[in-house]
């Protein structure tokens, strides 16, 4: 069976307690974190990735595997993976995330025209990113 974590049409707006007001960029250190490589791929080439494509790309490069590797591919979804609802970027860094009608993904600072025109649009699916704490 293989999972998938993409959206269609839907932007996930950040957490209700994303601590920053506006778009930051993750922190750069020697072995990128999850956040600084989402960040990375989605800034550089937006709309290009499914969250799918996002999600193994980020894996692979931290794994020094090839993204390439279809059989890594499959073996990586063999298994439920969290979607971009949990990542860093909409929870900890202020970064909603935009799926287009083919799900390919490009993020928007929730301080940006663009943010706030997606936010308010009626005819995309709205998703809010998961909470960091559980307290409500």
């Amino acid at each position: 069976m293989t999972h998938t974590t993409n959206y269609v049409n839907t932007f996930i707006e950040v957490s209700d307690d994303c601590p920053v007001e506006y778009g930051v960029e993750p922190p750069i250190a020697e072995n990128l974190s999850i956040a600084a490589l989402h960040y990375r791929l989605l800034s550089d080439e937006p709309y290009t990735r499914t969250s799918d494509d996002l999600l193994f790309e980020a894996h692979a490069l931290r794994k020094g595997i090839d993204p390439a590797d279809a059989d890594a591919r499959a073996e990586f979804f063999s298994k439920g993976q969290a979607c971009l609802r949990a990542s860093p970027l909409s929870k900890r860094y202020g970064w909603g995330t935009h799926h287009d009608e083919q799900g390919r993904v490009a993020m928007f600072p929730r301080d940006s025209e663009e943010y706030a025109a997606l936010a308010a649009d009626p005819s995309i699916e709205h998703k809010r990113a998961m909470r960091s704490s559980r307290r409500s």
